[in-house]
């Protein structure tokens, strides 16, 4: 069994939306993402937030380095159907600007965009608008003492500069906050976040930085979150890879689906398939998943090979498919549908899926 979910306090990101997002509390552990344009192009930066929130991304990061990309915030904010969080380093003239052009959260970190009364006047302003604060503490950029102090970035270092900051911003007011201790190391990032969570009630945003290319940073991310989600550590997730940004969003979802931490329509399972496979599970497979991405139902669908575990793995499903030479047994609810013939079968399936999604709708509406 899961771990009980640590408790947290709750922040509220994008008040003045529609449908604001709750992090941490009792509210649903959420996926977050970030652009990967430049964010002084307005529209290719809007386009693929856009593609980022029709994946499933609740929350979007933007960077804000420039005056220029500043510029562009106003309008992102505006044609932005999910929340925009304004990532700022090193100038809080830009903090503002970005606050000004109405971001739903700010990430920063108070100690590094300028003198303590320039860092009043963006945490004043923040709170007078409503606007929580994510506290991101990274590997690769801590405080000189603090890595003279522990000699390399080790957890108690990341944790300790985490608490610094979000200090920091209670000595000035402002306790709406979300703070984050990410790596590159995944050992270091769970044992961090781990530390961190036994200190402080803050949401936790959960991510191994650099974690890598998809199929590596894949398996990192899944690896670090996975362990720190089942011991009920984590608030929100961006899963941050070297690839296309719904990807992230992809890997994020699944990671949360796996742990029956949240529920994101239908789970194709397949059998890794071998010499007895007797139909082409990962083209059925791959086609199941594709035909099915508008679907919201959350359905357990399975798209086994043989007549080895085929049969009782497929009964366990809502929906499975076990299959023989050129023709596959379609099973509903434990139930068996009928023979389907090989070319037929993905039709027949997503036909089934229909037909549920039907009766559920009649059912609740």
């Amino acid at each position: 069994m899961l771990a009980k979910r640590r408790k947290s306090r709750q922040v509220v990101v994008g008040k003045n939306r529609p449908k604001p997002v709750l992090v941490g509390g009792d509210a649903p552990i959420s996926v977050q993402g970030m652009t990967k344009t430049d964010t002084e192009d307005r529209a290719a930066t809007i386009d693929q937030i856009l593609r980022m929130a029709d994946a499933g991304c609740e929350i979007v990061r933007v960077s804000v380095p420039t005056p220029a990309a500043a510029d562009q915030m106003p309008a992102i904010v505006k044609a932005s159907p999910i929340p925009v969080v304004a990532d700022i380093h090193f100038d809080w003239r830009l903090a503002l600007r970005a606050l000004d052009a109405g971001v739903d959260k700010l990430r920063l970190n108070p100690g590094n965009i300028g003198s303590r009364e320039k860092i009043k006047e963006v945490v004043d302003r923040a709170r007078t608008l409503g606007v929580p604060i994510r506290v991101g503490v990274n590997s690769g950029s801590l405080e000189r003492d603090i890595l003279e102090k522990h000699g390399y970035p080790k957890p108690e270092a990341l944790v300790e500069s985490a608490i610094r900051h979000l200090n920091y911003l209670e000595e000035l007011g402002h306790s709406e906050a979300v703070v984050s201790v990410k790596a590159s190391n995944v050992v270091t990032m769970i044992e961090a976040y781990r530390l961190l969570a036994a200190q402080v009630d803050y949401p936790l945003h959960l991510g191994v930085t650099e974690s890598g290319t998809v199929p590596s940073g894949t398996v990192r991310s899944s690896v670090g979150l996975g362990v720190l989600l089942a011991e009920g550590i984590g608030d929100t997730i961006r899963v941050s890879l070297a690839g296309e940004v719904t990807e992230e969003i992809r890997v994020g979802r699944e990671i949360l689906k796996s742990l029956d931490l949240r529920v994101f329509g239908p789970t194709v399972v397949a059998c890794p398939t071998c010499s007895r496979c007797d139909v082409d599970v990962m083209k059925v497979a791959a086609e199941v998943e594709q035909r099915l991405k508008g679907v919201t139902l959350p359905l357990r669908i399975s798209v086994l090979g043989c007549a080895v575990n085929g049969p009782g793995e497929a009964r366990e499903s809502d929906i499975g498919i076990a299959g023989g030479p050129g023709f596959g047994i379609l099973f509903r609810h434990g139930e068996k549908v009928g023979r389907v013939e090989e070319r037929d079968m993905i039709d027949r399936l997503v036909d089934e899926v229909k037909k549920l999604e039907e009766e559920s709708a009649t059912k609740h509406g």
